[in-house]
């Protein structure tokens, strides 16, 4: 195509003629003729405004394009390259959380700004291997998302970008370059179209449709229609669809070469060519008149628009009015303004136009549309409140206007009441931006306003000097607030100054020959607390000089307090403490009183461990501070006392007795301890002899009945259970009748059930059965048209108290349709009033359903309509309104249709009937009548509701109706478009449709989407899964899909024999290649050979290859291999450094070696360098030093990471349980015991877990440290009410099969049967593998009541699933079904999953929806519980 391009211009051939049409200048064959070929347009129908937040399509609502030539950026390798399989984890997390970033960036303003995006940028490089799909969101957020950076800037940032990134590895694919094309449209770039092709081929990338089109635009910037009509027709002889982006561009290019005429006549031809004009196209001619101040055809083409059905949003004209203001004609910007409707989404496009005109020095312009918020808004201001324009002056701010225009646009904003505080906003803004000078002359101009200045206003601007060590810019800054007559408090003295300075005598020489005055009370407090902690007596001398100024305690306390417990130097303690009780300076209140705070804050603040060594210090001052005749306050006292008590110290207790005044003083006494109450439940004790057993040696036999009887029912033996209750009438029990109920309801025996409910009653009237046998009662009795008694069941339930909760409702549904059949609507009425009036269940479309499937049935729409307006006016509920409007739909019924949608947006919002009909609609194939409601104007996305008619679709194999939702859906306000390209692309996955899903790529880059990494890879799954050529960088681990080796040479041969290049050997290009395949492949040591092959050839790579390679060995566990390609790297490429990634893995190896030492090592040249190691090098590294008995070693692990401003999310018991380790490792299990005794006494770390160093223990079978561990356990849980310890313990046993073990356990500490939640945990990780359930079962043998058995059963459920046991599954399927249990939808899902896997036909309705529905609603339903349990 490029050659194409350079003979048709080195011809000097004009095809201008081709693009001819009636009555303009040019001439030549019709237009038509060309566009012969395919050619493809959106739907047709009405093209109704629509709200749009998007970057699709920018570039036709942009100004003016130049086009020149394109700077030499890199070009993209042949292969591509994949990372290792953390490596790919780490990118996606990234990938995951840049794009929520500027995601909600987007959608919040429209815009993103330079900071966050240099953030995830070096964030992504830090890596040292960035994805291809990284690549593509960093490349996309650099055009017209960056309106607070000129054109010239974002151009330069892409280019940065894309080098940078390629540097590093980052594979780049047809989609790269089309998202350069777009940033270069967007940002206004000369380069020459042509060179860029050239550019495509030499990297052997294949353009595409969208390439192709985005050149068009190029050109028509440009006005070459030349150029435009010779990629026009060479998109003809491809027969690649001619779309309305392309005649978009052509009306731009024709007013661009001056012939208007033409540029109108394109709508002609697009009508021709069965594609109907879009308001992009209007606009497109609207920014044509725009550039020439023609206010009259602006006018009339916004009519015709209008008349056109193509209303113009308001970011529409907003692109007018930039384009008026860009090329010279404000005149006309009043005029534009006024056609503003003010739409939602206004604010955010209106704040973006301002920025974009600031950014064109145009602010006279940006203020006045700035001021067209208030008749929006003017409702939300107050003069106190009102803060409009805080964007526009922080860019006034950052761009460097002058300080007199923003003087004017402050001094106007506050007296229209528009912002209450302009100008100190604007102050705030420079300092952020740490523009020292621009914040001091805003300061001052505050200051001649008399406003306060305070110090901490000059913080921003002196941390970055802090930070840097910068003494010169301190003084600069101290100098600026001297001036504006600002002294520095203490702390800005201790924060920001003496840190720059060795000490404070440095800070006094600095500033006295800066000129700056050290006569101040901030300084003197300075002085005083850096004497308090360096020497006492030099503090003394310099309290008791008479001159020293008036001084309060409280501005040194804290650092008198440090050296008190520092030096030994008790003469000077007393010498200060008298002068501060007699010294009046000294104390705003009583200095006696000050005096004895101080002693108790000296003592509060020492633990006990240093009362204790410093008891003898402490004994001496106080007898000294007795003879200087210092007396405390009783309470005072009491307050020490209380503390002296808590380290059992008696005898410090007695001499500080002696300083409280005689005839106060007290007798010394100890306070008690609190008792402690152990907790002593018992169990009931098992079951140890048979029924028959029991009868024959008389003894009691009711419980062992109950459990005869409730096996036989398991069984489904009534007749059996029936004997046995007649034999042993008089020793039954209210749960083996319930347990006889419950069957015979199951087998429809009514008679039976109700004569035993009668002799349960008779026996105890105040029992009563649970609700599921209720329940089961009142369906067999409404199945056996015995209304009247069903009702007086349920009123019984009520009177009982019978508890009910949310599954419950699930049977209450199951039985109301079994009355459907019968079509008795009244009698659903009836029962659904009636439970709902109890309060037997809440009010849900799941319930109220039922009263509409009933007439549906019957094809009663009228019926179903008036069915669903009764429950919204009763239970406030909308049940099965889709299907309803789907009816009328399919039916005509406009009346009906008219009246549901009426009262659905009167009692929901007309956005809640939009969506109801919009969906209506799809399902009927009426895409006419869906689009002109989507583009109503106010329409914005329910993700929810959305979602829920893609999963409907996905279901049903609809792929017609779901493609046109994501078409239409385009311009929707806020809507994520990822999200709905993946819906389409799963169904695609699902029928194997491969052309739809390539088509849906294509429409993904034309719209610029950036398709998350899960999108790409179920992409390329369709395309793999039939064979096609993958056009992208696959988001997937590398051993998944890595060519051969042997392939890989022999393709490089071929390329360069094809293109007569070096080969392999010759080309260090090839080598790079091929060692990064090598380690793909897992053949890391082959690449380490190669690599050191390639070295003694001389070759040299860049840095990528090297930090790979040292991954994909440290990965094997070749670290000395490792390191020996770091020696290599260090030599070859200047500044060489090691990625964060490949430093974790060293780490992670030395820890693995047992070389802790140098793993501490390489840990502190990390942080040296700022990077930040991974979670996992430093739970292996303290893990390791835990084992190794180095508790110095953890200790300064622990020390190091505190200095990191990144949280790792490390557990908190992490380092706690790896001292401990340490401890019994080096032989010392009593202080193992006493640290974590002291972990676990504190109530607030009662929750944390100390498994690990039962399971280090246990391993080890140290059973030394494992019963004095046990004993502490059992000391927690008996004498402090913990039982966490002890849990932990018992789960260990059973985790590793030791149940005599934890039998013992159990009946020592019997409360840990009661620790539910913690117990339920363990089930919950045990399912999360295969092969558990065999622990979950020990677990249960051991404590069989511990979890309820509808909470239990779908973890089992699980279990067998990932074992893919089905005999299993269908046991316990059988026993829930004899139980009465109620299965969640999905468990009940996995075991149809198990059936047909099996080749079994599913004996059950299978749930219809997705895992991932029945997923999220469980987990709501959980959240549910949660917040009741909390209320």
């Amino acid at each position: 195509m490029a050659a194409l391009l350079r003979s048709a211009r080195l011809l000097k051939f004009s095809p201008s003629g081709l693009l001819q049409i009636a009555g303009s200048k040019s001439t030549g064959p019709p237009i038509g003729r060309l566009y012969s070929g395919a050619l493809r347009g959106s739907e047709t129908g009405v093209c109704s405004r629509q709200i749009s937040r998007t970057s699709g399509d920018v570039s036709s609502r942009l100004g003016p394009y130049t086009v020149g030539c394109v700077r030499n950026y890199a070009v993209a390798t042949e292969q591509k390259e994949e990372g290792s399989a953390g490596v790919r984890t780490k990118q996606v997390q990234q990938f995951d959380w840049a794009l929520a970033k500027l995601d909600s960036s987007v959608r919040r303003t429209g815009r993103i700004t330079k900071t966050l995006l240099l953030r995830i940028f070096h964030d992504i490089c830090r890596t040292g291997y960035p994805s291809g799909n990284q690549a593509l969101l960093l490349l996309r957020s650099c055009g017209a998302l960056l309106p607070e950076m000129p054109l010239q800037e974002r151009s330069e940032l892409a280019h940065h970008i894309w080098e940078k990134l390629q540097e590093l590895g980052a594979q780049y694919d047809v989609s790269h370059y089309n998202a350069l094309l777009k940033v270069y449209l967007q940002n206004e770039f000369n380069f020459s179209p042509t060179d860029f092709l050239a550019k495509m081929e030499a990297s052997n990338i294949q353009p595409n449709r969208v390439t192709y089109q985005r050149l068009i635009a190029a050109y028509c910037q440009n006005g070459n229609i030349e150029g435009a009509s010779t990629i026009l027709g060479f998109m003809k002889s491809k027969d690649l669809p001619i779309t309305d982006a392309v005649f978009n561009s052509l009306v731009t290019g024709h007013a661009r070469a001056g012939d208007i005429e033409s540029a109108k006549n394109i709508f002609p031809v697009m009508k021709g060519a069965g594609i109907e004009p879009s308001p992009d196209t209007y606009l497109s001619l609207l920014n044509a008149y725009a550039e020439k101040g023609d206010l009259d055809s602006l006018k009339q083409t916004m009519e015709e628009a209008e008349s056109a059905d193509c209303s113009l949003m308001d970011r529409d004209i907003m692109q007018v009015i930039y384009t008026l203001a860009k090329a010279g004609h404000q005149q006309h910007i009043p005029e534009m303004v006024e056609r503003l409707r003010h739409e939602r989404g206004y604010v955010p496009d209106a704040m973006n136009l301002c920025l974009r005109l600031i950014t064109l020095q145009l602010e006279d312009t940006a203020f006045y549309i700035l001021k067209t918020f208030p008749t929006l808004q003017s409702e939300s201001f107050s003069d106190d409140s009102a803060s409009l324009g805080n964007f526009f002056l922080r860019h006034c701010v950052n761009i460097g206007m002058s300080l007199e225009k923003l003087g004017i646009f402050c001094k106007e904003l506050e007296e229209s009441k528009l912002h209450s505080s302009p100008l100190t906003f604007s102050l705030s803004c420079a300092l952020d931006s740490k523009m020292t000078a621009r914040s001091l002359e805003l300061m001052k101009m505050l200051k001649e306003q008399d406003f306060p200045i305070r110090p901490h206003y000059f913080w921003p601007l002196l941390t970055q000097h802090v930070k840097d060590n910068n003494t010169s810019g301190v003084i600069e800054v101290i100098k600026g607030m001297q001036d504006l007559g600002v002294s520095p408090d203490v702390e800005t003295i201790t924060k920001y100054i003496l840190p720059v300075f060795q000490n404070m005598e440095a800070v006094r020489q600095a500033f006295q020959e800066a000129g700056i005055s050290l006569e101040s009370e901030n300084f003197w407090s300075l002085e005083v607390r850096s004497m308090a902690v360096n020497n006492l007596a030099e503090l003394c001398a310099k309290l008791s000089d008479p001159l020293f100024p008036s001084l309060d305690l409280s501005a040194f306390r804290g650092s008198l307090i440090i050296g008190f417990k520092k030096f030994d130097d008790v003469e000077s303690m007393v010498k200060i403490t008298e002068l501060l009780y007699k010294d009046e300076r000294f104390s705003k209140g009583d200095p006696a009183e000050t005096v004895s705070y101080l002693l108790y804050k000296l003592m509060d603040s020492m633990s006990e461990r240093e009362v204790q060594t410093q008891e003898e210090k402490l004994k001496n001052y106080f007898n000294q501070l007795h003879t200087k005749n210092i007396i405390i306050p009783q309470n005072i006292y009491r307050g020490i006392r209380n503390l002296l008590e808590l380290y059992n110290v008696p005898e410090l207790i007695k001499n500080i007795n002696v300083l409280v005044d005689p005839a106060n003083r007290g007798p010394i006494g100890n306070v008690p301890a609190l008792p402690r109450t152990p907790r002593t439940d018992g169990k009931v004790s098992a079951l140890e002899s048979k029924l028959a057993e029991l009868i024959a040696e008389n003894k009691p036999i009711a419980s062992v009945l109950k459990q005869t009887i409730q096996a036989l029912c398991a069984e489904e033996n009534l007749q059996r259970a029936l004997e046995l209750k007649q034999q042993h009438k008089q020793n039954m029990s209210i749960g083996a009748y319930a347990s006889l109920i419950g069957l015979c309801c199951r087998l429809d025996n009514l008679e039976e059930a109700l004569n035993l409910k009668t002799e349960m009653s008779q026996m105890d009237s105040s029992k009563a059965l649970d609700a599921n046998k209720y329940i089961g009662l009142v369906k067999s009795l409404c199945n056996n048209g015995r209304v009247e008694e069903a009702l007086d069941l349920l009123k019984e339930m009520k009177e009982k108290d019978v508890a009910v909760n949310d599954t419950h409702a699930a049977l209450f549904f199951h039985m109301l349709n079994s009355l459907v059949a019968k079509g008795s609507a009244q009698t659903i009425q009836l029962l659904l009033d009636t439970i709902f009036a109890l309060g037997l269940a809440k009010p849900s479309a799941n319930l109220c359903s039922v009263l509409i499937t009933v007439h549906l049935e019957r094809d009663d729409l009228a019926g179903a309509l008036e069915a669903m307006l009764e429950c919204q006016k009763r239970y406030k509920q909308l049940p099965r309104i889709h299907d309803i409007i789907v009816g009328l739909v399919e039916k005509g019924d406009t009346a009906l249709l008219q009246k549901a949608m009426d009262f659905v947006s009167q009692e929901r919002g007309e956005m809640t009937m939009l969506y109801d009909l919009f969906f209506a609609f799809l399902q009927t194939g009426r895409y006419r009548e869906a689009r002109k409601i989507v583009e109503t104007p106010g329409m914005r996305a329910r993700p929810g509701r959305l979602q829920w008619f893609a999963e409907k679709c996905i279901l049903g194999n609809q792929l017609e109706a779901l493609e046109h939702m994501v078409d239409m859906t385009a311009k929707l306000f806020e809507c994520d478009r990822d999200e709905m390209y993946s819906y389409a692309l799963r169904l695609c996955y699902n029928t194997n449709n491969w052309q739809k899903a390539e088509a849906l790529w294509t429409k993904m880059q034309e719209d610029n989407i950036i398709p998350r990494e899960r999108t790409l890879r179920l992409l390329a799954d369709i395309l793999k899964n039939n064979g096609q050529k993958v056009p992208f960088e696959v988001p997937e681990t590398w051993y998944q899909k890595a060519a051969d080796t042997k392939e890989v040479q022999q393709q490089l041969l071929q390329t360069a024999e094809t293109k007569d290049l070096p080969t392999p050997a010759e080309n260090g290009a090839g080598y790079q290649v091929q060692l990064l395949t090598l380690c793909k492949k897992g053949k890391a040591k082959q690449a380490y050979g190669m690599l050191k092959d390639a070295d003694k050839r001389g070759m040299a790579f860049g840095p990528a290859p090297y930090d790979f390679l040292i991954r994909a060995l440290l990965a094997e566990g070749a670290l000395e291999d490792a390191m020996v390609v770091r020696d290599i790297a260090v030599a070859r490429v200047p500044g060489f450094h090691l990625s964060d990634t490949a430093n974790t893995l060293i780490i992670v190896t030395q820890s693995k070696k047992g070389q802790t030492e140098d793993a501490l090592e390489t840990l502190r040249s990390m942080l040296q360098a700022n990077q930040v190691p991974g979670q996992l090098a430093i739970t292996r590294l303290t893990q390791a030093l835990g084992s190794d008995g180095n508790l110095a070693g953890i200790n300064e692990v622990e020390s190091l990471l505190k200095s990191l401003s990144t949280s790792l999310n490390l557990s908190n018991m992490l380092f706690v349980n790896n001292k401990a380790l340490a401890h019994i490792k080096n032989g010392d299990v009593e202080s193992a015991v006493e640290d974590l005794e002291a972990i676990f006494t504190d109530p607030d770390n009662q929750k944390f877990s100390v498994s690990f160093v039962f399971k280090s223990v246990l391993k080890e079978d140290n059973d030394k440290a494992l019963d004095k561990l046990s004993a502490m356990a059992e000391r927690l849980a008996n004498h402090f009410a913990c039982y966490r310890p002890a849990t932990d313990l018992f789960l260990q046993l059973v985790d590793m099969n030791k149940l005599e073990e934890a039998k013992f356990m159990l009946a020592r500490c019997n409360a840990v049967a009661d620790q539910k939640d913690i117990l339920m945990s363990y089930v919950m990780r045990r399912a999360q593998s295969p092969g558990q359930v065999g622990k979950i079962n020990a677990l249960l043998s051991l404590i069989p009541d511990f979890a309820e058995k509808d909470s239990l059963y779908p973890y089992l459920m699980k279990c067998h699933a990932l074992d893919k046991d089905l005999q299993a599954a269908k046991t316990l399927y059988e026993q829930i079904q004899k139980e009465g249990v109620v299965l969640d939808e999905l468990s009940l899902k996995r075991l149809a999953g198990l059936y047909r896997r099996n080749g079994e036909t599913v004996p059950f309705s299978e749930p219809p929806e997705t895992f991932k529905f029945y997923a999220a609603k469980l987990k709501d339903t959980a959240a549910k519980a949660d917040v009741t349990a909390e209320k």
